[in-house]
């Protein structure tokens, strides 16, 4: 008999220890495939996008939010606004507890936002600029007092950038690096085990706060380093579920032809990702515009939108996706054009500098755009050196500002000044962090303008601030934007509800249900 390509991934996939534990296995089981491995999974500390679909489960917000991004009961079952729109007060739910049994209560709500996040989320730490103060006014009431409006703020309480910590087991902690404990939310989920390189296990929270959830009893996250594994993984039914980006796009088709097997791409209603690259603006030839032009034209978009990502990915034009309050299409444009970036190059008198272009390890799909990407700007002339790395490597050389070129991707959490400001403003150059400005873009234009926007409660005003963030932006070059990322996840048709907040895969799977 003779054995095809997949067959021997699957059965590799076995010989190497992928295949499940027995434990894994039963009918009340979800089994999900993960990659890369997160560094760590501890609330704000495992802010990369694999880390955040296991903590979405651990760790819970104040709010959840549907696919028109519109608050939700969580934590806090109401709240209140002031005609001011200076004053949010939200009750808690009560009864609620940790996983480690203590209780939940105001006190780690106002530890989370007032030193937890201001530490370590550069979305939240923007706006506590803007916050006055905040205080537990009884054991399940808090005030969050604000100097000057702020439109979005509901939306700042989703469990991707506000998971709410347990003061008790932070406190004292040094943040600067995370430390060696053991996740501890109030979610759906407990954590179990992480068998490194193998799997991540959470088990069912038997005291979880909203009655007859969850229904399925354990959670494993498998780390598959290999998409065709993944692939053969889920054909052999030891993956129940393909989160969007772990398997090829070009095997979802086929994938999605197998009894039993749905997908979508719903649930990044909030998330609206946009693919990038980071430009090093410390980087001397960076430093002109025309070089950092030339790489724009230099660029293959649609190519890359058709051939790496099959499909799923539509050509960005600047640093909204369209699906994010206040875009505008109405900016520069940077068609492909190899003989424009070759004469906008020749202009800056290039002269054939080193250009290291840091990958991104997060499957197969990118690997082929950083190849892709790479072959455009050699065309073009560019004397292109690409670096790879594990994910705790491109984390570190991100952070510490190591690279000319990165890619990288962002999720938007449906406002400007929540999900894209930080990207861009002046104040979020800091070192040791990948998720803030960390390319050194500084426009004194583009910090009043985000300032303004964040802080104006006319829509109509606030969209043409917008307007103008995004023209000076696309005409500074201020990154290489390249895509707007669809993401369709394959599951087995007899999982219900899988997917039931616009955060998708990475809020919780409490609600989600198995069919035998």
């Amino acid at each position: 008999m003779t054995l095809n390509r997949r067959q021997i991934l699957a059965a590799g996939t076995l010989a190497c220890g992928i295949p499940l534990p027995l434990w894994a296995q039963g009918t009340r089981v979800l089994n999900i495939a993960l990659y890369p491995e997160p560094p760590t999974l501890l609330a704000a500390f495992g802010g990369v996008a694999p880390a955040q679909m296991v903590n979405g489960n651990i760790y819970e917000s104040l709010l959840r939010f549907d696919e028109k991004l519109q608050p939700q009961p969580n934590l806090a079952t109401e709240w209140t606004v002031t005609k001011d729109a200076l004053t949010y007060t939200f009750k808690l739910k009560r009864g609620v507890t940790w996983h480690d049994g203590q209780p939940f209560t105001a006190a780690d709500v106002v530890y989370t936002a007032d030193v937890f996040m201001r530490k370590l989320n550069p979305r939240f730490r923007l706006v506590l600029e803007l916050v006055q103060s905040i205080k537990a006014l009884d054991s399940y009431t808090v005030e969050f007092r604000l100097n000057s409006p702020y439109p979005p703020f509901l939306q700042l309480f989703d469990v991707n950038t506000f998971p709410i910590a347990p003061k008790h087991q932070f406190e004292g902690v040094d943040l600067s690096r995370p430390p060696a404990l053991t996740p501890v939310g109030t979610g759906p989920y407990k954590f179990k085990e992480w068998q490194r390189g193998s799997f991540i296990q959470l088990e069912r929270n038997a005291t979880y706060h909203v009655t007859g959830l969850p229904s399925v009893e354990s959670v494993y996250f498998h780390v598959i380093p290999d998409a065709a594994s993944r692939a053969a993984a889920f054909e052999s039914g030891r993956v129940d579920v393909l989160p969007g980006g772990t398997v090829e796009f070009f095997d979802v088709g086929r994938l999605t032809k197998l009894p039993g097997v749905s997908v979508t791409t719903k649930g990044s209603e909030k998330l609206a990702p946009l693919s990038m690259l980071w430009i090093n603006h410390r980087t001397p030839l960076l430093q002109d515009v025309r070089v950092r032009r030339a790489l724009m034209h230099a660029i293959d978009r649609d190519g890359l939108a058709k051939v790496a990502w099959q499909g799923f990915a539509t050509p960005a034009t600047g640093p909204l996706n369209h699906s994010t309050a206040f875009y505008t299409p109405k900016v520069s444009s940077y068609p492909y054009d190899t003989a424009k970036a070759k004469k906008l190059l020749a202009q800056a008198g290039y002269k054939g500098e080193p250009v290291r272009l840091l990958g991104l390890p997060y499957g197969e799909v990118w690997t082929r755009t950083a190849e892709m990407v790479k072959q455009n700007l050699l065309a073009a002339g560019f004397n292109v050196q690409q670096v790879n790395a594990d994910l705790p490597g491109v984390v570190s050389r991100q952070s510490s500002w190591d690279f000319d070129l990165a890619f990288t991707y962002f999720n938007q959490y449906g406002d400007p000044a929540i999900g894209v400001a930080r990207n861009y403003i002046s104040s979020e150059i800091k070192k040791g962090s990948p998720y803030n400005n960390v390319g050194g873009y500084h426009s004194a234009k583009v910090d009043a303008l985000f300032i303004r926007g964040a802080r104006e409660n006319d829509p109509s005003k606030r969209a043409e601030i917008y307007a103008e963030v995004q023209r000076t932006l696309v005409d500074d070059v201020a990154a290489a934007w390249l895509l707007e990322m669809k993401l369709p996840t394959v599951y087995r048709t007899r999982i219900d509800n899988l997917i039931n907040s616009a955060l998708g895969l990475n809020d919780s799977l409490a609600r989600a249900t198995l069919r035998s």
